[in-house]
């Protein structure tokens, strides 16, 4: 909100003891009510009283809300995951991510390859300038999945390539997380940004990782597909950023498909593919990822070039409304107070009601070893 400041008086390793200070007693407050600040939110003073106030806020809880300095923090909770690569990550960055399994239908091609897009654009176009952005991609390939993990060594080469680059090192930066599980995700999840959910539209089962993220502030790109209808459906329209093929005009494109004509149509994508085929990203293997030019080039039923632009359009829309951090934040206040839809509190007693049909036990706090409880939570019937 309007007149803020913050003194930082803590110690990193065990949150921050921070004096929040209002310049006006009226200062604004984001959506819903209360202050979102870096690792935490504050639903604000109560009227009448005073205008400076201690706040404890614990490292790694929701980083990517406003940030009220303009310099963003590295997140603790990546710090140890990150190891050397954390000196190359710019903290004020947009951290945009894509955690999941490899697998050709969910596109990590189609990411890396508008990273690469971005890239060769930052070197020819004196105008184009992005905001600064830091892609996280973390994941692992069946293991003989030979094209998913060709994916998985496309990205190393191109981060290699990329942050090492001078001319472009403030704007782009990519890193590569291994063996991703569940800790890893645990601190990935809340320091991201942006959301990638960009499965071909009618390959995606309703899965949960998208909802994990868009409840801790993270907005979604992604297609019509999946989770991200209901997710939509929940956060409105206009705080999530949907582009590409719907399912049924995919099935439609499969049909005549031909990768050519959106070459043909984007000098800058013909020469990206014209770098990937050349062994650019590559040059001590040069055939290295010819594979996957095929791959896009070829009978390509997950048309990563037909949903190309639309998702190049997509993440020009992110960075310009990035850099309006009041709708910024606004738009990932909005994802976290309307997804409590999708708490498996909610879930496990609908399925109850719609398919077990289980009778309800009720445990005695005291046999739960529960010093505390709220009687009214422990015996309600909903």
């Amino acid at each position: 909100g309007g007149g803020l400041s913050l003194e930082d008086e803590g110690d990193p390793n065990s949150g921050y003891n921070v004096a929040v200070t209002f310049a006006q007693p009226d200062a604004q407050l984001l959506a819903g009510g209360g202050y979102a600040l870096e690792g935490g939110f504050w639903p604000g003073p109560e009227p009448g009283l005073g205008v400076s106030y201690a706040l404890d806020i614990r490292p790694g809880l929701c980083p990517n809300l406003l940030n009220l300095s303009g310099q963003g923090l590295v997140p603790v909770s990546l710090l140890g995951d990150l190891g050397e690569d954390v000196s190359i990550i710019d903290p004020s960055s947009i951290y945009d991510v894509q955690i999941k399994r490899f697998h050709e239908y969910k596109r990590q091609l189609l990411n890396i390859l508008h990273v690469m897009y971005s890239w060769l654009r930052l070197k020819e176009d004196p105008d184009y300038k992005p905001c600064p952005r830091t892609y996280i991609f973390a994941g692992k390939a069946a293991p003989d999945y030979f094209i998913s993990k060709l994916v998985i060594s496309l990205v190393n080469h191109v981060a290699a390539m990329i942050n090492d680059d001078s001319e472009t090192g403030d704007t782009l930066k990519v890193i590569f997380l291994p063996n991703y599980g569940v800790t890893l995700a645990e601190a990935i999840i809340p320091a991201a940004n942006v959301s990638e959910q960009i499965s071909t539209a009618g390959y995606e089962a309703s899965g949960t990782g998208n909802m994990k993220l868009a409840l801790n502030g993270a907005l979604t790109v992604g297609t019509l597909d999946g989770a991200n209808i209901e997710i939509m459906e929940e956060v409105g329209e206009e705080n999530i950023y949907i582009f590409g093929l719907s399912a049924s005009e995919a099935r439609q494109t499969a049909v005549e498909y031909n990768a050519h004509q959106y070459l043909a149509a984007d000098p800058i994508l013909k020469k990206t593919i014209e770098l990937l085929r050349s062994g650019f990203f590559s040059p001590q293997q040069k055939d290295l990822f010819r594979p996957l030019v095929d791959a896009i080039l070829g009978n390509d039923r997950f048309l990563v070039l037909a949903d190309f632009d639309s998702y190049r359009h997509a993440q020009e829309r992110v960075c310009r409304e990035y850099l309006d951090r009041d709708l910024w934040n606004r738009k990932s206040l909005l994802n976290v107070a309307r997804s409590g839809r999708f708490s498996s509190d909610r879930t496990i007693l609908e399925y109850n009601k719609e398919i077990w049909h289980a009778d309800r036990l009720v445990i005695p706090a005291e046999k739960m070893n529960i010093k505390s409880a709220d009687p009214a939570f422990i015996d309600r019937e909903d």
